[in-house]
């Protein structure tokens, strides 16, 4: 990532350098299993590590550094020691998971016959975990990683914004989907985000202006504004952070199109009708809920609000404990924790919402709430984050798949190819079926 779409962008990123913020020490503590399980399997290289920061024991960067690739190993496994994150405490008794013999899989891509190996040598994942149920089929870790670090998500954590709101309306504290973001924000009733229905903003179908657009070394100014008015904590943070996008395009609820700031205003609306912040929220509805092993954080800003459209923090088999609460419609083992009707409705393209559905709103995958949609007839959807981070999730066969990674920034074609042609195989294999 290039901070130099403009001047005051460098100065900023300058001053930011100064910050001194950081969030607890990773500690925690392994899945419980029976003596005979095979462990996960480590490795100290990958792809392109010399470039990634190996002979410097992959370090974490800075604010100012975090980005560029001899620190993106360190930063993206450290993200909550550069920014200031709060604390969402573990179970106290962690969900059991049990580890099995890795089972051989195996597809084709462009001719050549594949296995793990080579899609772990050929893309710059960090960890990658399959499972299903309550059983890890392969659980590997590259680039000195361990079950110890806590990855960040970026936008994977959109998604768990959008969970939560889902149980903010079941216990009344969120009226409807349907009232607008001012109802529980007044500060934003006199912008046009404010304006704006909780459902097209859950669907990134606000019509107000915001660049998303990314590619090797460029990032929009948009983008970049809201980075540094929120986890980066140059600006106030809070109601200021969305302000400055206010120029509606579009009539809502019409087109699709990707914005993160959208994110941040749901998790504005949710702290506002909870009444408390939102990682604290998570904490008591979701993540002791699942038996979560380790703490995870969530950056907040200068205001105390936490960045809702991203910057998660999890080891790799809580957040596979996340993707199999949505492989089951939000239950887990026999409690209802997100209402099933939610999922559902967050995970599927409704027929009349064409410019939602997969080929429509990307050339490939459709959304939901927060959530991105696999195309064809199984229903098939994914937590995406940018440079890799991955939950894809198959409610059929309770099948789960999750991946973090220093990929490029922007759309780096060929790691989503290969991961897409994985997961194609994975539920091919140990799905049940075909996809």
């Amino acid at each position: 990532m290039t901070l130099g779409a403009r001047p005051r962008v460098w100065a900023l990123t300058l001053l930011v350098c100064v910050v001194g913020c950081a969030s607890p020490p990773t500690k925690t503590s392994d899945t419980p299993i029976a003596s005979g399980q095979p462990p996960p399997r480590f490795a100290t290289g990958g792809p392109d590590a010399e470039e990634l920061g190996a002979s410097m024991g992959y370090p974490k960067g800075t604010p100012a550094t975090f980005w560029r690739a001899p620190w993106q190993v360190g930063s993206f496994s450290h993200f909550d020691e550069i920014f200031r994150g709060r604390l969402i405490h573990k179970a106290s008794t962690p969900s059991r998971l049990v580890r099995v013999a890795e089972p051989r899989i195996s597809w084709t891509s462009a001719g050549a016959d594949l296995i793990l190996d080579d899609y772990l040598s050929r893309n710059p994942t960090t960890g990658l975990l399959i499972a299903r149920g309550d059983t890890i089929f392969v659980e590997r870790y590259q680039y000195g990683r361990t079950d110890r670090h806590r990855f960040t998500s970026f936008s994977m954590a959109k998604t768990v914004t959008a969970m939560l709101i889902g149980i903010a309306i079941d216990e009344g504290r969120i009226r409807s989907v349907d009232d607008l973001a001012a109802a529980y924000v007044p500060a934003l009733a006199g912008i046009e985000y404010g304006r704006t229905s909780l459902r097209h903003l859950l669907q990134m179908s606000s019509g107000v202006r915001f660049n998303e657009h990314s590619s090797p070394g460029f990032t929009s100014h948009d983008v970049l504004q809201l980075i540094l008015d929120t986890y980066m904590r140059v600006g106030p943070g809070g109601i200021g952070a969305v302000t400055p996008f206010n120029d509606r395009v579009r009539p809502a609820g019409t087109q699709f199109a990707y914005a993160s700031v959208e994110g941040q205003v749901l998790g504005l609306v949710l702290a506002r009708a909870i009444g408390r912040p939102v990682a604290e929220y998570l904490q008591e509805k979701i993540w002791q809920p699942i038996g979560a092993e380790a703490d995870a954080t969530w950056l907040v800003d200068n205001s105390g609000q936490e960045a809702t459209y991203c910057c998660l923090n999890a080891v790799l088999r809580d957040y596979a404990r996340l993707g199999l609460l949505l492989a089951h419609d939000g239950n887990w083992r026999g409690r209802q924790i997100i209402p099933a009707a939610w999922v559902q409705a967050a995970t599927t393209v409704h027929p009349d919402h064409p410019h939602l559905w997969p080929g429509t709103a990307t050339p490939n995958e459709g959304y939901g709430y927060q959530t991105w949609i696999l195309p064809g007839e199984r229903r098939m959807f994914m937590l995406h984050g940018t440079n890799g981070q991955r939950i894809y999730v198959d409610p059929r066969s309770k099948l789960v798949m999750v991946n973090t990674a220093v990929s490029k920034p922007g759309l780096d074609l060929f790691s989503l190819q290969e991961m897409t042609a994985l997961w194609t195989a994975l539920v091919r294999q140990l799905g049940g079926d075909d996809p």
